[in-house]
């Protein structure tokens, strides 16, 4: 019934945009409708970063190494290759929004993604956006987005990329990206699979991570078609499965096993006009996962949520300098699971986006949304964004929002221990950024402060079972800094990237840090390059974390702050002007550092990496 329901949405608002005028060129159409407008247009107040497809395919690390070494994020993971929760500016992982080609595809039970279950091959880029954007984005995105774009060019080519990697702990990883267009059609597919025993040493024991194995393959594979000069229609497409060993701690071995199947798909209708461009959205989510206590039983537990949605956005050009983007938006979710019943939710969202540029220095952003949600009163949520260019090499920006966030259905439902007496969270923020750029250099620097209230935490009850609760306020306050500098002096190509970031995340009650909440962080990437043959180097810092709060002894627990350093090279072995083969060789922890993410759970010794790469 949800389908068809969609289908008759999706042709009503069809026959409404057949009203809007034309445009002059297919390529027109192609320059908008492949830009990430809402992103593009209407975050010129905000810190955005940019980690390209260059760096991505390079990179065959996981994801959350990816944005471990190269932003400001911080990532809470239980062992490598386990489950794996940002920290975006000292908020939790279910106040980050994790946004695919537009729409929010963070989970409907913890509110959080898991970033070892994401592939970043077949993206054209990862955008990290910093501050509130629970007005564009939906509950959740209290400290930040993230934002993975698959893109279609309409330009005549047919481009395939084959990688193969193998490394310590017997970890092979194989990847084919394709990518073709021809006349009014545009396709890529991006294929991976990646399997390890992921045994490492713990480093100062005679012990291993001896339940760490995992493996998981994932499709992405996206098509888009030229229907007239005014219209393209594309199809987005995502699937990952995956079999994760959950490892234990150094003194309590594990055997659980962890199943994952999460699948997306969307259909979306762009139309250009001369004064408005208009996108119609249908998607389908599902994210499914199975947990064994004991792998070697059949005996498990198990989740299910389907997600229904429809999304019509508008661009509308009111004046020469005044653009509105008008937002409709309704969500279906429907659930199951063996400790969380059968619950449902209705979400209907009204957005309105402003944007105004008097003149080429200043820019102005002002949003409203209002949320209807079945079982919650949602409130009204703002946001403002003004840059300012002071001149050619600087500029000022600022930002503040009101966000919100609504428990998730393990928060409600889930049994022992939910509570539906709970109430959506609620925070203000503000964030003063500045931007300064001169020849190859470019530095970035943030200072910002968030208030929530009715933040929601697990803690034990009385009968025993941790339950959640709306607690009091807290507050985040810091400062970041970005620094890029790149330089080429003749067939010599050197690069530098720095990112730090200071952050008090505290309970306003105990004027406490909350727990895994570094108080310092910073990484920094050397690269050089000449003719063939390229070297990267990172650093990361992570300072000391608290992992609980005040015992009877008032006394502290934490994990150790703690660096690690990684290093590669890569060799361009044959190129012509159509093909080119790369062998590379990376070695992770290069000095065989000890240290843990998360307490009692070891992270891997020094590891080696092999990849070859065939472009064509």
């Amino acid at each position: 019934m949800i389908r068809v329901v969609l289908l008759f949405l999706l042709l009503l608002f069809g026959s409404v945009a057949k009203a809007q005028t034309s445009t002059d060129s297919i390529q027109r159409l192609d320059e908008v409708v492949l830009s990430d407008v809402k992103l593009k247009r209407y975050s010129h107040g905000y810190k955005v970063t940019v980690l390209n497809d260059s760096l991505l395919q390079k990179n065959r690390s996981s994801f959350t190494d990816i944005l471990r070494f190269n932003s400001n994020l911080y990532f809470k993971e239980n062992g490598y290759g386990m489950v794996s929760s940002p920290s975006f500016r000292g908020t939790n992982a279910s106040q980050t929004a994790v946004i695919w080609n537009g729409i929010s595809i963070n989970s409907q039970l913890t509110g959080q993604t898991d970033f070892n279950t994401i592939n970043t091959t077949n993206f054209k880029s990862v955008i990290i956006r910093s501050g509130g954007g629970s007005v564009q984005y939906g509950s959740g995105a209290i400290g930040g987005s993230i934002h993975l774009n698959n893109t279609l060019s309409f330009s005549p080519h047919f481009d395939n990329t084959m990688t193969l990697s193998y490394g310590s702990y017997d970890t092979k990883n194989v990847s084919y990206l394709s990518s073709y267009a021809k006349d009014k059609w545009s396709f890529n597919i991006g294929l991976n699979y990646i399997d390890s025993d992921n045994d490492y040493k713990y480093l100062s024991t005679d012990k291993r991570n001896t339940n760490g194995a995992y493996y998981n393959g994932s499709i992405n594979a996206n098509v888009g078609y030229v229907i007239s000069p005014k219209d393209v229609i594309k199809l987005y497409h995502q699937t990952f499965l995956g079999e994760r060993e959950f490892s234990g701690t150094i003194s309590s071995p594990s055997l659980a096993k962890y199943e994952d199947q999460n699948f997306r798909t969307m259909l979306e209708w762009s139309r250009q006009g001369d004064k408005a461009f208009s996108k119609l959205k249908v998607a389908h989510l599902q994210e499914h996962f199975k947990y064994f206590g004991n792998k070697n039983t059949e005996n498990y537990t198990f989740g299910k949520i389907n997600t229904y949605l429809i999304n019509y956005t508008a661009d509308i050009n009111l004046l020469t300098h005044l653009k509105l983007k008008p937002i409709v938006s309704y969500n279906y979710y429907e659930g199951n699971g063996s400790s969380f019943g059968d619950p449902n939710r209705k979400e209907f969202s009204t957005t309105a986006l402003l944007q105004y540029t008097p003149n080429e220095k200043w820019q102005y952003g002002l949003n409203l949304r209002q949320d209807v949600t079945s079982g919650f009163e949602s409130p009204l949520l703002f946001s403002f964004d003004v840059a300012y260019e002071v001149s050619d090499y600087y500029t000022l920006k600022l930002n503040g929002s009101k966000n919100y966030r609504v428990p998730t259905f393990n928060d409600l439902y889930w049994q022992p221990g939910g509570n539906l007496d709970l109430v959506p969270e609620t925070s203000y923020q503000i964030d003063l950024g500045q931007d300064i750029s001169y020849k190859s250099a470019k530095l970035n620097l943030n200072a910002f402060y968030i208030k929530t209230t009715d933040l929601i935490q697990w803690k034990p009850n009385t009968s025993g079972f941790w339950s959640p609760e709306n607690i009091a306020e807290t507050q985040n306050y810091g400062a970041e800094a970005s620094l890029d500098v790149s330089k080429k002096i003749k067939e010599h190509h050197l690069s530098l990237q720095f990112n730090y970031a200071f952050t008090v995340s505290e309970d306003l009650e105990s004027n406490k840090q909350l727990i895994y909440v570094p108080y310092h962080k910073a990484n920094i990437n050397l690269a050089y390059a000449y003719k063939r043959m390229s070297l990267f180097f990172q650093h990361l810092y992570n300072g000391e974390v608290y992992t609980t709060t005040e015992n009877l002894s008032g006394r502290f627990y934490s994990v150790e702050a703690y660096q690690v350093s990684n290093f590669g090279m890569t060799y361009q072995l044959f190129k012509t002007k159509s093909q080119h083969i790369d062998v590379s060789l990376n070695v992770n922890n290069l000095f065989n550092t000890v240290y843990e993410n998360v307490a009692f759970r070891p992270m891997p010794d020094r590891n080696f990496n092999f990849q070859i790469q065939y472009k064509f």
